[in-house]
């Protein structure tokens, strides 16, 4: 009789735990559905704030190719004549505009907008769609395409916007939120988080320092806001990883803090500056490290001090290792030189260096440049060249005519593409191939400063050259 009472109790016993366990269970549940509901409504709540503020971007292009003129020889007046004023080529054809699309979002009420510069390089007519299905022909404020990035304007007042928030502050693992108009879909909300920050060395832009996300981002994304839980903007999508062309899990978004200083520039002047310092500069590898007697791999090296720049001034030198900048230790290239260019100019920057195994503190005053002129230096020192305005005795010194103007290559890096391509100290060049149809003449270090602006974003690079009694093209390609 004990063992069936005891058989009773312990069946009690377990009806009751999972009695609890069931109650448990179901309180657990509620609580994850609940949870789960919090998170949705906050996406809600970001859509209903930035969504409004999101817009559809559409841009003409005209085809570079459509730009040259017809190769028409009987435009001559002699052929017309001959003719009877009608050429066997027929009427020239008009070019046709190509139209590309993309998103961008207003950031102030009276019409301000910010996308990418890919969205609208190169636009004959630009027109923004809002979401209430209103249409403007917008005007473009300004572009930086070293971060691709550009400003558009709409004459509107009262128009939703939404703020850059802090991209510092933003946590790998948070939860993020893309707005875009993918394929032309409008106003298409994605949700991930944030998979890696300070994303470099991509080749997509000069200056990167990208945020990666796994929030879908697609043809169409680009310009677009990357937000967080709170509707703050804290970064402008910008590209895909992708071996497809489509979506696979790898989004890259310029981050709110370099995005907010190249608008605000753009905004208040039209144009963006930079703090210049003047340096080349390369990693430090274990090598390196054991060479320079370092106790450990640490710093960055200064392989090159552009002549009479800032740190030429304060008494930097090829070979020094930078340590630390403003009490912070520098380990990036990339990052050392984002850090830099975000600086207001001829503010003060203090490096401790390591030089000849001695430790050093240098204030350096940075200077100031226009992208232009940093965007030349910093093709003349990828492509591994020094160059200087061609002077009658150095033409006599290196063996060509004195009435021969272009500017003299006085130094080749080794291994350097120029080096690779056949260019060599004493050559000058006498003139760049912007295009086929566009060659300029170059007599001086201004005019070549000019033609490389010129050039813009290509990747390769095509000089005349001569070199004593030869002239000929030469094709370099630009790292």
């Amino acid at each position: 009789m004990k063992n069936y009472k005891c058989l009773w109790l312990t069946l009690f016993t377990i009806l009751g735990t999972t009695s609890t366990f069931a109650a448990n269970g179901n309180k657990g549940a509620e609580a994850g559905a609940s949870l789960l509901e919090q998170t949705s409504q906050a996406f809600t709540q970001v859509a209903k704030k930035a969504m409004p503020s999101t817009v559809f971007i559409k841009a003409e292009v005209l085809p570079e190719q459509c730009q040259q003129p017809q190769l028409d020889p009987f435009q001559d007046d002699f052929f017309r004549k001959f003719f009877g004023g009608q050429s066997p080529f027929g009427q020239p054809q008009q070019p046709q505009t190509q139209q590309s699309s993309g998103s961008g979002f207003l950031i102030r009420p009276d019409g301000y907008i910010v996308t990418n510069n890919h969205v609208v390089k190169d636009a004959t007519k630009i027109t923004v769609l809002l979401n209430d299905g209103r249409e403007f022909t917008a005007s473009v404020k300004g572009t930086d395409p070293r971060t691709d990035l550009a400003v558009l304007k709409i004459e509107e007042k009262n128009l939703p916007y939404i703020q850059f928030g802090s991209s510092d502050e933003l946590q790998v693992g948070e939860w993020v939120i893309a707005i875009g108009n993918p394929f032309g879909l409008e106003a298409s909300l994605t949700v991930g988080v944030v998979s890696a920050k300070g994303r470099q060395d991509l080749g997509i832009a000069s200056f990167e320092d990208f945020i990666q996300t796994d929030a879908a981002i697609n043809p169409g994304n680009s310009g677009g806001p990357l937000l967080n839980l709170q509707g703050d903007v804290i970064g402008v999508n910008t590209a895909i990883m992708s071996r497809s062309g489509g979506y696979m899990g790898i989004g890259l978004s310029i981050p709110s803090k370099m995005a907010q200083n190249v608008v605000d520039q753009i905004i208040d002047g039209g144009t963006v500056k930079r703090a210049y310092l003047g340096i080349v500069l390369q990693p430090v590898d274990k090598e390196l490290a054991d060479a320079a007697g370092l106790e450990k791999q640490e710093g960055i090296l200064i392989a090159e001090v552009i002549k009479d720049s800032p740190a030429q001034k304060a008494g930097l030198q090829q070979g020094d290792i930078i340590l630390s900048y403003n009490d912070k230790p520098a380990k990036n290239v990339t990052k050392f030189r984002n850090d830099v260019a975000l600086m207001t100019p001829s503010t003060d920057i203090k490096l401790k260096i390591m030089r000849n195994n001695k430790m050093m503190s240098l204030t350096v005053s940075l200077g100031t440049q226009s992208d232009d002129e940093v965007a030349t230096a910093e093709i003349v020192q990828k492509i591994g060249i020094e160059i200087e305005n061609l002077t009658p005795e150095m033409a006599s010194k290196i063996g060509v005519s004195g009435d021969t103007q272009g500017v003299v290559i006085t130094k080749v890096k080794a291994g350097s593409p120029a080096a690779l391509a056949g260019l060599r100290p004493g050559c000058v060049i006498t003139g760049v191939a912007v295009n086929w149809n566009n060659q300029k003449k170059i007599a001086n270090l201004p005019e070549f400063d000019d033609a490389m602006k010129e050039l813009g974003d290509k990747k390769h690079i095509i000089l005349i050259v001569r070199h004593q009694n030869f002239q000929r093209y030469y094709t370099i390609k630009v790292n």
